[in-house]
């Protein structure tokens, strides 16, 4: 069985968390897994971990609470997002190697693009330096993950500035667009997907 790899071009991030959570509540051990490559329009997302939420100080983008992990952050157009629909018992994955596997095909692509970059156990994510390029946050229900990865491309960052991105106060955030304005989202997208549906495949065989 493989892993069905789909760009869906500028989605609602609402319609598509509703389409995850229908994916994965419809889903049985003979479903074939897929990746989704999207960009949503402007939306501040929080995921479960409420602890010291502050609102945004900007009332001009909406607020969704969602069902991932991890706290809030910002989705934009220029942003990529990919959300892999794995069933973790198929690779022998928990949460944390997921994790690990997701963040390495980020600094994988990166690499390959001639950018350092490194991941950190405390604080899940990509960092190039001290700044935050990637964010991850994810939900594993009955052993099988929705929501994902979103990665700065070239997009405007100052609504990061009006909250604490991921809970952490003063995180400052970059993009691929400092380091080089070549790649497209869609390419960059189908590049960490395809990184990301090669390891897991290699797991199995």
């Amino acid at each position: 069985m493989s892993i069905d790899v789909k760009y869906l071009g500028v989605t609602s991030y609402e319609s598509t968390w509703n389409e995850m959570k229908n994916f994965a509540s419809k889903r049985n051990d003979s479903t074939q897994d897929e990746i989704w490559i999207t960009e949503h329009e402007a939306i501040y997302t929080l995921g479960l971990n409420k602890k010291d939420f502050k609102q945004p100080l900007r009332k001009d983008i909406p607020v969704l609470a969602v069902d991932r992990g991890g706290k809030i952050t910002y989705h934009g157009r220029g942003q990529l997002i990919i959300y892999p629909l794995i069933d973790l018992k198929r690779y022998h994955l928990n949460i944390r190697s997921f994790v690990t596997l997701i963040e390495k095909s980020i600094i994988n692509f990166l690499s390959h693009h001639g950018i350092k970059a490194s991941a950190k156990i405390e604080a899940p994510g990509v960092y190039i330096g001290n700044k935050k390029i990637a964010s991850l946050g994810l939900r594993i229900k009955n052993h099988t993950s929705y929501h994902g990865l979103s990665m700065n491309i070239d997009m405007d960052l100052a609504p990061f500035e009006a909250i604490d991105p991921c809970g952490y106060k003063d995180l400052q955030m970059t993009q691929l667009k400092t380091f080089t304005n070549s790649i497209s989202i869609e390419s960059a997208g189908l590049e960490i997907a395809n990184n990301i549906k090669n390891q897991l495949l290699n797991l199995k065989s």
